[in-house]
């Protein structure tokens, strides 16, 4: 089957690892959750690609894709086992192109887009993996990381990253659907410095606490029964979110705030939450 995904998939990629059978359970209770298809995809264009350094003769493509199918197989059970009772409209497809350019193709038309902290070539614990750092960079739609914790998190609230910026707006949506879904309380969180402001701390709170009740505004009629606790605090935003984050199911940022600039991929907090948090991480990336 052709690698594409329909907006209202969810994409998990998977190489058999442990890694990626954590990241194909989540992608799967996300997806039944929000009432849609998975699509499940491996990309086998690596494995080719290591046989090269033996001679094209030592490459057998036909043992490679029934790997693929193999390792597809096993996804798809891991994915039926995790929704039990529940049924999930799944879908396969086996890439024949390394796993970036693969999944980044699936992103276009995903809704999210869902990968392991790291792959079958990650070194150590806590070392984020190449593909799942340059998917949260450079994908088409928000990516979702998830770790590598035995179970992963499924109950505590979910902590989005205010800032007031166009991914921060984003990401507040995504967390607000993900709240709902998971019926969950949200926590939104926003930090304030006095750097380069020359006015009392009274004033400063009072107006970030207005930037922040201004990002949520609306979405209170949208998701009435979605419980929302607000922070406003002084201090650096990447230490507080990964604070309100322990305990937490699911942590929301933008890919980059306020500080960002046009074509930049991954700020400054994204990277810190994306490489400490103990908990899965959406990195909100605004769709093409």
């Amino acid at each position: 089957m052709n690698p594409t995904a329909s907006t209202s998939t969810v994409v998990v990629g998977t190489d058999g690892s442990a890694s990626a059978a954590y990241a194909v359970r989540w992608a799967a209770l996300d997806a039944a959750a929000n009432h849609t298809p998975l699509h499940i995809v491996t990309a086998i264009g690596s494995m080719a690609d290591f046989g090269v350094a033996f001679g094209p003769a030592a490459i057998d493509f036909q043992e490679i894709r029934e790997a693929g199918a193999r390792t597809l197989d096993e996804a798809s059970a891991i994915a039926e086992q995790a929704v039990e009772p529940q049924r999930l409209e799944i879908i396969t497809a086996m890439a024949e192109s390394a796993p970036v350019p693969a999944l980044k193709n699936c992103s276009k038309d995903a809704r999210l887009l869902v990968v392991g902290t790291r792959g079958r070539g990650a070194l150590r614990r806590g070392l984020l993996g190449s593909v799942s750092t340059s998917l949260a960079r450079h994908a088409h739609c928000p990516v979702a990381v998830i770790p590598d914790e035995d179970p992963v998190p499924t109950e505590g609230p979910v902590v989005v990253g205010v800032d007031g910026s166009p991914n921060s707006a984003h990401a507040v949506r995504i967390a607000y659907e993900q709240a709902a879904a998971r019926n969950a309380e949200l926590v939104a969180v926003h930090t304030w410095s006095e750097v380069y402001r020359y006015i009392p701390r009274e004033e400063m709170l009072q107006e970030d606490s207005a930037l922040l009740a201004e990002s949520l505004a609306g979405y209170s009629d949208r998701y009435p029964d979605v419980a929302v606790r607000r922070v406003v605090v002084e201090d650096r935003p990447a230490r507080r979110l990964l604070q309100e984050a322990q305990g937490a199911q699911l942590l929301v940022v933008g890919s980059h705030g306020r500080g960002g600039f046009a074509g930049m991929t991954l700020g400054s907090v994204s990277q810190a939450v994306l490489h400490a948090a103990q908990c899965p991480v959406i990195i909100a990336r605004r769709e093409d």
